[in-house]
């Protein structure tokens, strides 16, 4: 089992979807340990002092000017984890909980929270059970930090509440057990330590990046094949021409373009006096349009390496041993990236919806048959596919409406501006699914086009793809079943195997 060390600085992209998708254990640090030992030596002196700090001897919220009595304070504690675990709906998926479980333990790992190191290491191993606690979809308002989903993870720690346990939801106290764990009974500042951050958006984000990373080369690989299929031309795509708009995210797809293109007979056999003097803007335009998105990615990713090098907490313990309240927890920067990408998702989508549509209009198509159909008329082809492509845009572009503008005070006007990044989490979720089923259309519509211009054949790269995708799905011939069809191709394409399979030929013929 591969282990993650959290130390007293920042978890990697990386680590973070190893812990979420691949179950990676994790173990703190000896660093991290004295750092936490240290921070808590601070919280003990207020804590026995006769001052009000907030955290550790007062309310929360609206309701931070009563002072609580020491014995009381575990109550206190106890009792924000109950009441903010308000959330409600659907369950969030179990990669989601775990990417913000091992994002909250990172902060707790900084030593700028508070916690005992006991409860520290407590949530490792909640963590490291597999144990997954059940935290819902609404609830979130990004602000502070993402308050319900981390409560529903911090009662799971208290022995409350339910959890997933190889699948099915028990309640926590019996799984506890079950895996040798006991409950935590909190102590000054922990209840809010536990639950004050971002982790919840910021895990999300993390997961998103990875997915656009890989679902950007399918985007290339899927240009190319239209442009291959459709008789385009790739000269559009030379380096000297993207040289002169110098955007990296544009010059990188535009390389993929012509590497995927490289050697492609059918890309030959019309290379000179054909008669077109340009292409469509959605072939023509594709590394702009890619590229653009490329750079949005490329910001997010700087913006959430930021944000995984952050101790996300109020009030934070400081080395000097001050205990100050402030507004690190709000969710602006990582929100409005999570509106930025899910921008360029719906873009992205909605330049490979135009290009599967010119395969299936005769009258644009350059000689292939009717919506690619085996007897047209008889056959309707790949006509109903582009409508399930179309339905995914128009959601798309639904998504695209930014929820971090859409703030709604809350706690009696104390926190009257909130960032819903979890919202815009959510949202970008669901577009990045939806962007790799459009995508998955296209290579499917791409490749049975390209095999309709037989005798001609696609390049080397192409071709491998497309070898790949027949292992799946069948190729041209009379309608049948289609949805198996599109299911199959949107495996592979969320596998990588397409354009693992057309660069590791690209890179054979180099």
């Amino acid at each position: 089992m591969e282990q993650i060390l959290v130390g007293t600085g920042a978890v990697s992209r990386c680590d973070v979807v190893a812990v979420a998708r691949g179950g990676a254990h994790v173990a703190l640090t000896v660093e991290a340990q004295s750092a936490v030992a240290a921070a808590r030596t601070h919280i003990d002196v207020l804590a026995a002092g006769g001052d009000g700090v907030y955290g550790v001897s007062t309310g929360f919220g609206a309701l931070a000017t009563r002072s609580i009595p020491a014995g009381d304070r575990t109550r206190l504690q106890q009792s924000l984890i109950r009441s903010h675990a308000a959330g409600n709906g659907p369950r969030v998926e179990d990669e989601v909980v775990r990417a913000m479980m091992l994002l909250r333990l990172s902060t707790l790992a900084s030593g700028h929270s508070g916690v005992r190191p006991a409860t520290v290491a407590a949530y490792a191993a909640l963590l490291n059970s597999g144990l997954v606690p059940v935290v819902h979809e609404y609830g979130s308002l990004g602000c502070s930090g993402d308050l319900a989903p981390l409560s529903h993870c911090a009662l799971a720690l208290i022995g409350e509440g339910t959890v997933i346990d190889g699948g099915r939801e028990r309640p926590t106290a019996e799984a506890l057990a079950d895996h040798g764990l006991a409950p935590v009974v909190l102590a000054e500042k922990e209840g809010l330590a536990l639950i004050n951050g971002t982790d919840g958006m910021l895990g999300m984000l993390v997961l998103a990046l990875a997915d656009l990373e890989d679902l950007l080369d399918v985007a290339d690989l899927a240009a190319a094949m239209s442009v291959e299929g459709q008789l385009g031309t790739d000269r559009t795509f030379a380096a000297d021409l993207m040289a002169l708009r110098p955007h990296p995210g544009q010059a990188t797809s535009a390389s993929r373009l012509r590497r995927f293109l490289a050697g492609s007979p059918i890309m030959a056999s019309h290379r000179v006096g054909d008669g077109v003097v340009q292409d469509a803007y959605s072939l023509r335009c594709s590394p702009q349009v890619h590229g653009a998105v490329r750079d949005a990615v490329g910001y997010a990713t700087l913006v959430a390496e930021r944000e995984l090098a952050s101790a996300i907490d109020n009030p934070s313990v400081l080395d000097d041993g001050r205990v100050e309240s402030h507004g690190n927890f709000h969710g602006a920067p990582v929100a409005h990236v999570l509106d930025f990408l899910a921008i360029g998702v719906a873009d992205l989508a909605g330049i490979s919806e135009r290009r599967t549509d010119r395969f299936l209009d005769v009258s644009r198509n350059r000689g292939l048959p009717p919506f690619l159909a085996d007897d047209p008329g008889i056959d309707s082809g790949l006509m109903i596919a582009q409508y399930t492509q179309a339905g995914i845009c128009s959601t798309l572009k639904r998504l695209a409406a930014p929820a971090s503008v859409d703030t709604i005070p809350s706690s009696a006007m104390q926190e009257d501006h909130v960032s819903m990044g979890w919202h815009a989490a959510r949202k970008l979720r669901t577009a990045v699914d939806g962007l790799a089923r459009v995508l998955a259309i296209e290579i499917m519509t791409a490749a049975r086009g390209i095999e309709l211009r037989a005798p001609l054949v696609p390049g080397p790269a192409t071709a491998a793809a497309i070898a790949v995708l027949r292992e799946e799905v069948a190729g041209p011939g009379p309608d049948r079943f289609l949805a198996p069809d599109i299911e199959a191709t949107y495996r592979l394409v969320t596998s990588g195997r397409l354009v693992a399979a057309a660069l590791s030929h690209e890179s054979e013929q180099s």
